[in-house]
Order: structure tokens, then sequence, then C-alpha cells
């Protein structure tokens, strides 16, 4: 459905170049990061026609190629692998205070991201930007409040509110700015939005900065000096509870009660009602509904209201009754014509806690699964989501990390974080790894080496055997000999590594010396991969020993290259010609049974119908024929001498 979704998007609000959709049916290939879409030859009408030879590709996951974003993807990606070692037999008690430093750690890079995205220097791509860093906000705020509810609130009553006040706190910050503004003035205490920063730090239960802004206006009204001080201590008296404290709940509550009947009493008494600004502070100090919602404005959403209402009304709330008063708050903020937001829902789910509904608002609403893949990673790791398997076979966690790591095996660097999520996903993360590891680009011998390391690491056997290979191909295609070689060996390929040695025997008839001799001398055990890795191997041996004037071994080699049958035959002539410099040498270096041994090899291949002969300079090793050698006479000639040698 997602799938169909997009499509209908992009045909929709995606411009295609040259294609009408009024007059042709567009077809569309999904894959793992974009859609491939094209034109077919079907009429909207009905019948055919000629289709435009183009096939475009459409991303559905732009977030991955933005740079801002790509540090919020690597950083979280450490976060996450942090998290997944926190041992599973540990106490519950020992890891929450990790996972809520888990929890922080996600909501500061969120944040960090957010910053960076309102710098000043990136007004060039105003719109992209802006729309960036709206959704960062979005995330930054949801993961916030979710973390506050799901792992850092305390189940009992009390510290709820005041973890919702420092959520509203962290994002109406704009309070702070305003009171720079007027305090910076030359007369803060009749600057026009004086007493909006004073209310705006009452609604949001910081009573210390809103006395401090009080007292510019007590100063410029020596009559009224008794009135502020009565409020002052209002406000100062007001009691919050504090879980850390060794105050009980009940013992708060009777505070509470008590500091709540002296503002009524104050209220009864009209003590603030010469001046309105006063007299609403003290009517919003007990919880009056009516004065909160003229301060829409400062309160701005229906979440603020909700949780000064609590602030003033409710401060030992328990999480269980929150959703009542969630809804209440919404139906009475928004307008009956308002039609909620996506985030409006997914609030309501939050304080429902109803966790599986926020991930499926969250997946619905967002446009990469970022955000709720690590949501709920974390909730899974604090045993708060339900055990759910999905009908195609996954948990809703995994399922979540693997469409999160699919995307990002799209990036031509990305994917390399993609790897350790699908390691983390017991059930399906090995078959996914597998088949996303073969769909990287191996630009580069470096990022070839890179892939395979990691596939190695794992054990995937197949998966490098088959990048060794690839590497192969393009390296003999490139003439690069040694390299092709090198990565034959390395996928274990026979029939390969047996084609690149004809490559290199022909290379040396071609030019009489070796290419990449470092790569040849140290073959090793890996000649053994096929019997013409083997002769290449042995026969550059050969030279080696001649060239250190170790005749008599190097005969030995020699002879038993084509002894023992390993020399392919069309090479022997070529063999044979290598033995002469060492039988006219003034030592006798061939016996005479190995003398016998040549000239038996030599009548085996002159017994055939044709006669393979020597297609490399004969001065290689030092040989120059006493007399002119014909193609038609050589093997003749050959045989005379041997038999001379005897």
């Amino acid at each position: 459905t997602a799938q169909c979704l997009f499509v209908i998007y992009v045909s929709l609000f995606q411009p295609i170049p040259g294609f009408d959709s009024n007059q042709k049916h567009l077809g569309f290939v999904w894959g793992p990061g974009d859609i491939l879409v094209y034109e077919t030859i079907y009429k909207a009408s009905g019948g055919s026609a000629g289709g435009c030879p183009f096939v475009h590709e459409v991303r559905k996951d732009e977030d991955i190629y933005s740079p801002i974003l790509r540090k919020l993807f690597n950083e979280s990606h450490h976060i996450f692998v942090g998290l997944q070692r926190i041992r599973e037999d540990l106490p519950s008690k020992n890891k929450k205070p990790q996972f809520v430093s888990i929890s922080k750690n996600y909501r500061s890079v969120i944040r960090a991201c957010m910053e960076e995205l309102q710098q000043p220097s990136l007004s060039t791509l105003k719109g992209v930007i802006s729309m960036m860093s709206h959704l960062s906000l979005w995330c930054e705020q949801n993961f916030n409040i979710f973390c506050t509810l799901f792992v850092v609130c305390d189940p009992l009553a009390g510290s709820l509110v005041l973890h919702l006040l420092d959520w509203v706190r962290l994002h109406k910050a704009d309070v702070d700015e305003k009171a720079r503004e007027v305090l910076a003035s030359e007369s803060p205490a009749e600057h026009q939005a004086y007493w909006d920063v004073v209310i705006s730090y009452v609604l949001q239960g910081r009573m210390d900065e809103a006395r401090q802004v009080l007292v510019k206006q007590a100063a410029l009204q020596p009559a009224a000096r008794v009135m502020f001080k009565l409020l002052d201590n209002l406000l100062m008296k007001m009691p919050i509870f504090n879980p850390g404290e060794t105050q009980t709940l009940t013992e708060f509550d009777v505070k509470w009660r008590h500091w709540r009947e002296e503002v009524d009493h104050c209220l009864q008494d009209q003590s603030f009602a010469s001046n309105r600004h006063l007299e609403d502070i003290c009517k919003i100090l007990v919880g009056d509904e009516d004065v909160l919602l003229e301060y829409k404005e400062l309160l701005s959403t229906w979440y603020h209201f909700l949780v000064t209402r609590l602030l003033f009304s409710h401060p030992t709330v328990k999480p269980t009754e929150l959703h009542y008063y969630a809804q209440s708050s919404m139906h009475m903020f928004l307008d009956t014509r308002s039609v909620p937001e996506p985030l409006d829902s997914i609030l309501l789910a939050a304080f429902e806690f109803d966790i599986h509904q926020v991930i499926k608002d969250c997946s619905i609403a967002l446009n990469n699964w970022w955000f709720v893949g690590h949501l709920t990673d974390l909730l899974d790791h604090c045993k708060l989501l339900q055990s759910h398997n999905l009908h195609f076979g996954s948990n809703l966690r995994e399922f979540l990390l693997l469409e999160y790591a699919s995307g990002l095996f799209t990036h031509h660097s990305l994917w390399q974080l993609a790897v350790d999520y699908f390691d983390h996903c017991p059930e399906f993360g090995r078959v996914y790894l597998e088949l996303q590891i073969e769909r990287v680009p191996l630009d580069t011998e470096r990022k070839a080496l890179k892939v395979i390391r990691i596939c190695e690491q794992r054990q995937m056997t197949e998966q490098v055997r088959s990048i060794c290979k690839i590497m192969a191909k393009k390296a003999l295609r490139n003439n690069r000999l040694g390299s092709a070689l090198s990565w034959s060996i390395r996928a274990k390929d026979a029939a390969f590594a047996t084609l690149i040695s004809e490559r290199f025997l022909q290379d040396y008839c071609a030019k009489g010396t070796f290419s990449d001799l470092d790569l040849i001398d140290n073959l090793g055990p890996a000649m053994l991969l096929s019997d013409r890795l083997t002769f290449l191997g042995k026969y550059r041996e050969f030279h080696r020993l001649y060239g250190e004037k170790r005749f008599s071994d190097a005969a030995k080699l020699l002879l038993s290259l084509m002894t023992a049958k390993i020399a392919p035959h069309s090479f022997w002539m070529t063999l044979l010609t290598d033995a002469l410099p060492l039988l006219e040498q003034k030592e006798v270096i061939f016996s005479a049974d190995q003398t016998h041994e040549l000239m038996f090899c030599l009548e085996e291949l002159t017994s055939g119908k044709s006669v393979p002969t020597p297609d490399r300079p004969m001065q290689v090793l030092g040989y120059t024929p006493p007399y002119p050698l014909s193609n038609v006479c050589f093997p003749f000639n050959l045989l005379i001498l041997f038999y001379n040698m005897l």
C-alpha cells in the first residue's frame, strides 16, 4: 500500500519530464531506496502507442543525501551500538539509568542537528532547510516526550508534571529571547512585551524568573509595592514536588493545598483588583481555565495548555490519568472547526501510553524510518514493547530497523552504518545483509577490500567469492593481470585462475619477460589452485634458479614440468628450447637418464601432426643457436643436438 501511495504521489506531485499522465500510463519498478519510473505504451483511454525511451529515478528518501542529517545518522549509529552492548542479565534498576542516558544522547544529537539547520549560513537553501528544520524540531519534540513518558518517568504519581514542565520549557524557549529583549531596553517595565514575558514565565512554572522581571514593575509603582510584594510572596511559596527530596507525596499534597487556599483567599479579598495583570497571574495560580485560554497565543499549543493546567490544578496527576486531561485539554484549546494534525493524534496516543499506536502514526507522518526505528529499539530494550509479531515473520523492532538499514544501503557511504543495524536483527538481519552487500558499487579496490572485510568478519564466504570474481574480471578487462590473478586466487576460482595464467604465459611468449614478478614469486600454496597456475609459478621458479646459476636445480625442475605433465603440451617446445643452454654448459647438467627423458619428450612432441615452435626470442636464457633453425627442421636439429650431448 505504501508503494502504491508513493507512486500516486509521484504521478500527481513530482513532475516527470516529457510525461503526460492524462495521456499515458505510468509504470514503475520498486527499489530499496527509490523507484524507477517509465512511460508505458498504453494510453489512458485504451489502446497503445509509442512509449518514451527514458527511465527516471525518483528518490523517496532525500534525507540521507543531506550533509547535516548524515551527521545525525552517524552520531545516532554510535548511540545505537552502545545500547546493544547493555547486558541483558543486569537487574532492571541498574539498566534504567543507562537507558535514560541513551535517551538523552539521542535527544542531544537531534537538538544539535536542529541548531545546525537554523544557522544563517544555510539561508541559500531556505525552503529545503526550513522544511528539514521543522522536521528535526518535530522529531526532537516527540522523541523528548516519548522518552519522558515511557523511559524516564516513574509510574508513581508526583514526578510526571515535573518532567512535562522540562519538556515544555525546552520547546518553548522563545520567552527567554523575548525577556532578554525586554530587559535590554531603556525602560523594561514600559516595554510592550513586558507582561507577556512575566505571564509566559508563570505559565511555564518558572517562578523565580517571573519574580525577577516583576521587580522592574514594582520599582515604577511605589504605591502598589504592597500588592507586588504579596504576589511575589505567593510565587516564592508555590510548592513544586521534587522526587529527589525527602518530602513524601502526602506532605507535598498538604503543603500545596494550603498554598492554594492562600491564593484563593487573595482572590476573594480582591487583593489585586486594581491591577488586571496581577489579578490574571493570581487566577492562573489557582488554575482558572478561562483565564488560561485567554492567553492562547502565549501557550501556542494545546499540550502546553495541558501541562500548565496540570501544574496549577493537578500537580500530583498519575500517568494513568494523563490521557483524560489530554483529551479534555485538546478539546478546550482547539477550535471546534479545527482538524487535529498528525502530531495531535500522536501525542494523544502517547499520553494514553499506547506505544504501538504512537509508532504506527509516526511511521505514517515521517518520510523515513530513522525516528521510529531508534525509538522502537530503545523501548524494546526497556521491555516496554510487547512482543508483537507481524504477519510476515519479523517483530516490530526488527522490521523497522531492517527498513531503516535498507534505506541507508542506497547511500554511497552510509551503507557501512547499515551493517551494524543488520547485525542486531537476529531473525532476518543476515539475510538482508547478504542481499544488500552484493548491491554495493565496487568503484575502487579499497572499497572492495572494505566490503570483503565486512563479509569475512561474518563468515559470508559466498559473498566474498562473488566480490572477488567481480574485481578479477574488472582487472582483466583493464589488462591488469597481476591484480586479476590476485583476486581470482582470493576467490578460489580455479577456472578463472587458469585463464589468467594462460594470459601470463602468452604475455611471456610475446615479450620474453614476466610481469608482476612479486606476485608470481610469492604465490606459495596458492599456486595449487589450478594446474596452469602451478605451472606458471614453477616455470617462474625455473627462471629464478637459472638466473642464480643453480643449473642443476633448474634442470631437475624443468624436466619435472614435462614428465609430470604439468606443463601444457603447447608449451613443451619452449621448455625444450630452455633446456639447450643447460645442455651446452661446460659441466654436465643433465645426466644420461635425464637426457633420454628429454629425447622421449621431444619424440612424443614430434609424433603429432603439427609441431609447435617457440613463440618467444631464443636469447631469453642467454642461448644463441650456433646455426639458423627453421620452423620445419627445428625439432630434428634439436633431436640431433640431444643425441650428440649423449
